[in-house]
């Protein structure tokens, strides 16, 4: 049975709606550029199918293309109060990656990985039992992480 989970920017002008059975597991990205848009030691998110994200207002689009991968990363905020909501990657077709921080729930969210650790902050502590690597995770073993209860 699929749900309706619900998100936005803090002032209410973009929201959204994600189906899912269950709130998603979240991962924690300490990576430099996540620091930087973040304004905290990581960002949250998560991936969902982009055909089953639905937005309602006109978020405003900052995109950036990678001068080594070539990848390019659209990223989509509300233009009133700069909330930071959501993005697609050429990396990724077909599935946005949600700042898990943006959903109505999201203090009931459970952190099941971490990325890019080598540049975690002094201070942050990842629990043992939880998945981590110091760069990108390899996607077999990251979507394994992702998908565990």
């Amino acid at each position: 049975m699929s749900d309706q989970i619900e998100g936005g920017c803090r002032c209410g002008r973009v929201r959204y709606r994600v189906t899912l059975d269950k709130l998603p597991n979240v991962y924690a990205c300490h990576c430099l550029d996540c620091q930087t848009w973040s304004g905290s030691a990581f960002s949250l998110q998560f991936f969902h199918q982009e055909n089953r994200f639905v937005v309602t207002g006109e978020p405003a689009l900052y995109e950036l293309t990678s001068q080594t991968s070539g990848r390019t990363s659209r990223q989509y905020a509300c233009p009133v109060c700069f909330t930071r909501i959501y993005n697609k990657n050429s990396s990724r077709p077909g599935f946005v990656t949600i700042r898990a921080g943006t959903l109505d729930r999201s203090n009931e969210l459970a952190i099941v990985a971490h990325i890019w650790t080598k540049r975690k902050m002094r201070g942050v502590d990842i629990p043992p039992d939880v998945p981590s690597w110091p760069e990108g995770a390899p996607s077999g073993d990251f979507v394994a992480a992702l998908l565990r209860a």
